[in-house]
């Protein structure tokens, strides 16, 4: 093992992971009303819609699809075993990698565009969309020049993350992968050790308590017009 791997395929993943949940947990107890999206709708909607909507519905299921695999691999192997299935999670995963990269893009060019908007943006904003629109770019590219990733990241980046997790890292997994595809990995790291000084905790801040907080009475005070 080199000095470089262990750099990278070690020591980066655990200091981005015990950023994410210290300073998640620095957060929370500093200013637990900053955990969520700052939405600017109130500033401009229209862009915002076209954005937003293409985004996440995108970047969500990407997410969930890998995260399916990571706690789910044997199921997910012997889904993968049918050649047609494969296929077709192929051409779904990359219409999702357009839809999230046309809404990012567009979101970009919102911030960068409106006034009001870019006002209001801030540092960690700036930050964090370029690193955004080029994970989502290089996952592209990876997708359409090393075909069957749904297949070969199961033999690759799962078993090395679960190494990490279980404090015995293996980089052999991945040392030998492509430097683009290693890129699109570290990169994802990079952003996890970002996440909690950016707005991207609203992710976490869904309102579970909703669930089971008494029934919410609202009294409409509406005053009738004299025509």
């Amino acid at each position: 093992m080199n000095s470089l791997n262990f750099v990278l395929f070690i020591a980066l993943p655990y200091l981005a992971l015990f950023i994410a949940v210290g300073g998640t947990v620095w957060r929370f107890n500093r200013d637990r009303f900053s955990f969520s999206s700052i939405s600017s709708q109130f500033l401009e909607n229209r862009r915002l819609f076209w954005g937003s909507v293409p985004w996440h519905f995108g970047i969500l299921i990407i997410l969930l699809a890998h995260l399916i695999a990571f706690l789910f691999p044997g199921p997910w192997r012997r889904l993968l075993s049918n050649i047609h299935i494969l296929a077709t999670l192929e051409v779904i995963g990359l219409a999702l990698a357009v839809s999230a990269l046309i809404g990012i893009l567009g979101l970009a060019w919102r911030r960068l565009t409106h006034p009001r908007v870019r006002a209001t943006s801030s540092v960690m904003d700036w930050v964090l969309l370029p690193l955004l629109i080029t994970q989502v770019g290089v996952g592209l590219w990876v997708a359409l020049n090393y075909r069957w990733g749904a297949d070969w990241y199961m033999d690759t980046s799962v078993p090395w993350i679960v190494s990490l997790l279980a404090l015995q890292p293996r980089i052999e997994y991945v040392a030998d992968l492509p430097f683009i595809v290693k890129f699109h990995m570290l990169l994802g790291f990079g952003i996890i050790g970002l996440f909690p000084f950016t707005r991207l905790v609203h992710i976490i801040s869904f309102p579970l308590r909703y669930l089971w907080r008494p029934i919410q009475v609202v009294i409409w005070d509406r005053r009738i017009r004299k025509v």
